[in-house]
């Protein structure tokens, strides 16, 4: 399949985002894909395999840069994430949306989910902030040694040996005070509006699975639809994503492109 990719599309003051869009036919939505790296790291550049894969299976896919702690604390990454979703709006309005993200940006994708009711898949996302601070106090927060060098790695072989309590409290907490932890748990905030949503984690990987058990309940109490899928091992992220491509496809047909494909009538950028 030939694909249109353009880089470094400017979607608001000092933020960009590349493109990447099939050529030929109809397509079935737009998916936003959102980079991880613990709020404090990565770049659109990594989540290239990702957005080139979702665009041969013929969506339009954006993949966003966003603000990084501890410049940019909570909630800058999320207030750029509506900053985009406008952009979109008024660039791609008649094509459906979804969003998709590993690790933070599994929490970004489903914190737009549950702001706009839009379809989020979420891969070892962090969601289970508030509840996890407050029963860990004696945890100590600590970087890791090797955390200047954790942008220039592949997502796919980062944080693979299971849990690491200290780190996860380190970049939790260089990101959201503790007054802010509340407000940055998605699950605080479901609504009957909220998006349909698939999680998938792990069962002893890096970030806590308890954070799908608490937002699915919560989803399934307002009759959200909410599918999740625990692996086994401690893979985090995008270290499973080819196990799990199968259904993300099944869940974007049911929830996004059961609204039809969108023939695009004119270059939108």
């Amino acid at each position: 399949m030939t694909l249109t990719i353009k880089k470094d599309i400017q979607y608001a003051a000092g933020l960009a985002l590349d493109w990447y869009q099939p050529q030929g036919q109809s397509l079935k939505g737009l998916l936003i894909a959102i980079h991880g790296g613990g709020w404090f790291q990565g770049d659109k550049a990594k989540d290239a395999d990702v957005a080139q894969w979702l665009a041969e299976q013929g969506y339009l896919v954006v993949v966003p840069n966003y603000r990084l702690a501890p410049s940019y604390k909570f909630p800058a990454p999320l207030l750029d994430m509506n900053r985009l979703f406008n952009w979109l709006q008024q660039n791609a309005p008649q094509v459906p949306l979804a969003a998709i993200g590993a690790s933070a940006g599994g929490n970004l994708a489903v914190e737009l989910g549950l702001n706009y009711g839009i379809p989020a898949v979420s891969l070892s996302g962090i969601l289970d902030i508030a509840h996890w601070l407050t029963t860990h106090p004696a945890v100590v927060a600590k970087p890791r040694q090797t955390a200047d060098l954790l942008d220039k790695l592949d997502s796919a072989v980062i944080n693979q040996a299971g849990t690491d309590e200290s780190f996860y409290k380190w970049f939790i907490t260089n990101y959201v005070t503790d007054e802010q932890s509340r407000a940055a748990t998605p699950y605080q905030h479901v609504s009957s509006a909220s998006g349909p949503m698939l999680l998938i984690n792990s069962l002893d990987e890096f970030v806590p699975i308890t954070g799908v058990a608490r937002l699915s309940q919560r989803l399934t109490q307002v009759k959200v639809p909410v599918e999740t899928i625990s692996l086994t091992g401690s893979r985090h992220g995008k270290a499973y994503f080819d196990e799990v491509k199968a259904n993300i496809l099944l869940f974007l047909q049911r929830y996004l492109t059961a609204l039809g494909p969108v023939k695009l009538t004119n270059e939108i950028i």
